[in-house]
């Protein structure tokens, strides 16, 4: 699912994306595995960004809304919110974002849902006056 609209972007990305908890076991593992862990969730999340917004670039500030869809309620909230650091990260890598600082994102909410047979995350990109 993907729609553009007047400095509207959305997007969905299905599936669930690893939390702070499964990254920061990862990097307790070894580091490499946490580094691992951050680059295949980085591949996946630019490969959907593409797939559904194809060669979009963005140069004005952004506000991000993300909603959140889970399988069940098994998870804090802040633990899956933390995988907007691989969304973000992701959308820079692809040139859709031109960074993931101050200037760039002015901001970003977090809703949240369930779906046990859809989980994943929506994005809704919005341009903001500069």
């Amino acid at each position: 699912m993907s729609s553009f609209s007047n400095g509207i972007y959305s997007f969905f990305i299905p599936g669930k994306l690893p939390g702070l908890n499964e990254y920061t076991r990862a990097n307790r593992t070894h580091r490499q595995k946490g580094a691992k862990l951050k680059d295949e969730t980085d591949q996946y999340v630019a490969y959907c960004a593409m797939n559904k917004l194809g060669g979009i670039q963005i140069s004005n500030p952004v506000h991000i809304k993300y909603i959140w869809v889970e399988h069940d309620k098994k998870r804090d909230l802040d633990n899956i919110a933390f995988a907007k650091k691989f969304i973000q990260d992701a959308l820079v890598k692809i040139g859709v974002l031109e960074n993931d600082g101050w200037k760039n994102i002015t901001g970003f909410e977090d809703h949240f849902e369930v779906n046990k047979d859809k989980p994943g995350v929506l994005l809704e990109i919005v341009e903001v006056e500069a």
